[in-house]
């Protein structure tokens, strides 16, 4: 009897976490059906090291950044962009796939675009409200577009689109609430705040917390995310307050701890908050410090019922304390809009639409 041929799916995305972990977040499903998995991303990225720790097998090609603004690296870096095709094509000829993922980021461009011109399938995966400028010259080279949101439809070819979310890690729903407090040493005497700020940390959010800290750790204990560098000496040893640069395998834990979270608005982020169903205050990155996306990605899940909002702009010390006591106060209300959320699930939507190119 002849051995049924195992299909090859090649994964593509880098530059941030938020291009890699939801590729991350497919292998155990992928693995479960058989593909013979491979990655190509830049040589130096991030998604370098996170890949490989899967034992996934990793190709580095060039990568230039898609700039909307002046620089002298837009002269450069269109030829980086050319080599990377060039690369990717050879790549993609020795593997033959029979579909190729995208989750987005610079380094996916010549991947997408050579798998385009090979006829290769292409699915792509946008996670923000609005697709990025990466996603937007893929498109064009892409079979089917998956998005996060349903207001995402409108900016994509209708005949693409699919409405799937975004994938989540399976292991964030196996937090273990006993190892949290023993890692924090936190007691079980009050609630708990988990306060997110994003990867890099965020300067703003922080000092927003301190300032308020004493307010409240009347009522709640403090478990805060600072970011790299960005923790403070004069605020250790502080009964109910525990800080970390940042965390890793201990996040599931964290977050299964966790009564309410106060987080950035990656979109990322809000969907892990959204599949554990966690009562979360929003406060997104404001416009001058991104292209706006976490502003939108907040908007959305504010009127869809999921997460209370409080722009940087609107930060006092009084309304950081009167928001949080106003979601702890109403989170049963937010746990049951979460709970009849369509936008989850999205690994078997998207693992399903890969099986059917």
């Amino acid at each position: 009897m002849t051995q049924k041929r195992r299909r090859r799916i090649v994964m593509t995305g880098g530059g941030t976490a938020g291009h890699v972990m939801p590729n991350i977040a497919l292998l155990p499903e992928l693995r479960a059906e058989e593909y013979l998995i491979a990655y190509i991303g830049s040589e130096d990225g991030i998604e370098k090291q996170l890949i490989q720790d899967q034992h996934i097998r990793y190709y580095g090609i060039s990568s230039g950044k898609l700039r909307r603004y002046m620089s002298l690296q837009n002269f450069t870096d269109p030829f980086k962009v050319i080599k990377g095709y060039t690369q990717a094509k050879k790549i993609l000829k020795k593997l033959r796939p029979d579909v190729v993922f995208s989750k987005g980021g610079f380094v996916s461009v010549p991947v997408v675009v050579a798998a385009g011109r090979m006829d290769i399938p292409v699915i792509i995966h946008e996670s923000d409200m609005t697709p990025g400028l990466a996603n937007k010259i893929a498109m064009r080279y892409a079979d089917k577009i998956c998005c996060t949101f349903p207001e995402t439809i409108k900016y994509i070819p209708e005949d693409k689109a699919y409405l799937t979310g975004t994938p989540i890690r399976s292991e964030l729903i196996s937090g273990n609430v006993p190892a949290a407090y023993r890692f924090t040493g936190l007691s079980h005497g009050k609630p708990v705040i988990l306060i997110v700020g994003g990867s890099t940390g965020a300067k703003n959010l922080n000092e927003a917390v301190r300032k308020v800290l004493p307010t409240l750790l009347e009522k709640f204990q403090v478990v805060h995310l600072c970011g790299e560098g960005k923790t403070d000496s004069n605020f250790d040893n502080i009964k109910g307050y525990v800080q970390f640069a940042y965390v890793d395998q201990e996040m599931k834990d964290l977050l299964a701890m966790a009564d309410i979270v106060v987080s950035r608005a990656g979109a990322n982020a809000i969907f892990e908050l959204l599949s554990l169903k966690k009562p979360n205050l929003l406060v997104p990155l404001p416009a001058d410090s991104s292209r706006g996306d976490q502003l939108l990605n907040a908007d959305s899940f504010e009127s869809q019922g999921y997460s209370m909002v409080l722009t940087e702009d609107r930060i006092t010390p009084a309304s950081f304390v009167k928001a949080i006591e106003k979601l702890y106060k109403n989170r049963s209300r937010y746990i049951e809009a979460m709970g009849k959320s369509d936008l989850q699930d999205a690994i078997t939507k998207i693992v399903d639409l890969i099986d059917t190119v």
